[in-house]
């Protein structure tokens, strides 16, 4: 198990944002945030952009579809067609079930899908579910900056 695991939690509603990082901190998995208001923001942290230089690489991406500047499915297509980034796992969290868009999110090459739920408990059920499988189990792929 990682000591640490760093998640680029995409979401642009603080309340979400909140209610997310307090549900993640009940696991006994240390995590290390940070948040992106927008599309643009997130991608400028995963490329290192400008105030986001020093930023580290993220095991995993958090990442909400309705987000402002560049929506989640741009987010995601970019990451997913980016060679210094795509190997990075993406769980998107939206409020929609809609087969089609679902769909079309794993044709972008999303690794998980979950719909953000509306209640408390069942908000902390997901992200017990997400931090069990992604945290827990998967192994991920060793970045460039963590072989130097």
């Amino acid at each position: 198990m990682r000591p640490q695991t760093r998640i680029l939690l995409v979401e642009d509603n603080p309340g979400d944002a909140r209610l997310a990082m307090e549900a993640f901190k009940e696991g006994n998995v240390f995590k290390d945030f940070t948040v992106a208001k927008d599309g643009v923001e997130a991608l400028a942290i995963l490329r290192r952009e400008g105030p986001h230089a020093d930023a580290e690489t993220p095991d995993l991406i958090l990442l909400d579809l309705n987000i402002p500047k560049k929506n989640g499915r741009e987010v995601l297509m970019e990451i997913k067609t980016d060679e210094r980034l795509k190997m990075i796992p993406v769980v998107v969290m939206t409020t929609s079930a809609v087969e089609e868009e679902i769909d079309r999110d794993y044709w972008q090459h999303a690794n998980w899908y979950v719909t953000k739920p509306v209640e408390l408990e069942q908000f902390m059920r997901a992200a017990r579910s997400i931090e069990r499988f992604w945290l827990k189990f998967v192994k991920f792929a060793a970045t460039s900056e963590r072989r130097e």
